[in-house]
């Protein structure tokens, strides 16, 4: 996985726009998203905002505050950052529009683990003075690039930045799939599907089905059995240019395809996902040089009481 790291440096604050995008249905997120406007305001930075999420929002009525109504590539035309608000969906959400328009997209935790994330909400303060500054680095996340064939032509596209999961529809029976890497099989299994991820979403999805946390300069792809009923369906690590593939069973019930837990398809019987590296990063600002094993220690509360360090 590439990795490009871009120091800013302060070139005044004249003309300059900040998309924010916030979970607004919380009072929490809504008090966030109104204080890091007046900060960013306060310096003479203008603000991009949706105009569904601006009705909930008080804002200044003095024209720094743009409200876009249509979705599209424009949304974040001429932004320099996109800021998040929310927990893990809302900043998969906020992905979305990081890789369509290559704009970075810097987070803030106001759910439970988030990983994505930056910052928390205790560090509004701070992160609106490093937007101000550009105080921050750029860094490329690696993506995936899924697609879905049905009596072997491409019936359906679609990306994700953490994972692409093939599961059961159906709670009461087992999903029969055969799984496959650089176009041979590797293991046929009756369960709950399938996990194919990331490094970035080896924490998440892939995480809870027993897969490896992945450093994220690691470049792999990981493929994650759910729940399986069979001898040997452990986790997969392959190269980056692996190609992963989950053939759906022609006798088992449909399945359902999940790229990033937010866009599904349905998979008929006979379906097969395959998975590869994605053409399109998505870039995250960064504000702490912290390794990735302070962050996995505080992300997830483990216990390191009892660690000396290696001697001096």
């Amino acid at each position: 996985m590439s990795e490009t790291h871009e120091t800013h440096e302060v070139h005044g604050t004249s003309g300059r726009t900040v998309f924010l995008l916030a979970h607004t249905g919380r009072p929490a997120a809504i008090r966030s998203a109104e204080r890091v406007v007046q900060g960013l305001q306060r310096c003479g930075i203008g603000v991009r905002v949706l105009a569904e999420e601006a009705e909930d929002l008080t804002l200044p009525g003095n024209g720094a505050v743009q409200r876009v109504q249509e979705i599209g590539p424009e949304t974040v035309a001429d932004c320099e950052l996109i800021i998040v608000l929310g927990g893990d969906g809302t900043l998969l959400r906020g992905a979305e529009f990081a890789r369509a328009s290559g704009v970075p997209m810097l987070g803030v935790n106001l759910g439970r683990v988030g990983f994505l994330a930056e910052a928390e909400r205790d560090d509004l303060d701070k992160v609106v003075d490093r937007v101000v500054t550009r105080d921050y680095e750029v860094e490329e996340r690696m993506t995936i690039d899924v697609l879905v064939r049905n009596d072997g032509r491409v019936v359906h596209t679609d990306w994700a930045l953490n994972e692409a999961s093939v599961e059961k529809q159906a709670r009461e029976r087992l999903l029969e799939v055969v799984t496959e890497v650089d176009g041979r099989p590797v293991s046929r299994f009756g369960g709950d599907g399938v996990v194919m991820a990331t490094p970035t979403g080896s924490t998440a999805y892939a995480f809870s089905a027993g897969g490896p946390v992945v450093w994220p300069e690691v470049e792999a792809l990981l493929m994650v059995p759910i729940s399986a009923h069979a001898l040997f369906a452990k986790p997969l690590v392959t190269s980056p240019r692996s190609v992963l593939a989950v053939e759906v069973q022609p006798k088992t019930p449909h399945g359902v395809l999940w790229c990033d837990g937010r866009r599904s398809v349905d998979l008929p019987a006979g379906a097969r996902v395959e998975v590869r590296r994605g053409a399109v990063p998505v870039r995250l600002a960064r504000l702490h040089h912290a390794s990735f094993t302070d962050r996995l220690v505080a992300k997830f509360a483990l216990p390191v009481a009892g660690w000396r360090g290696a001697p001096h």
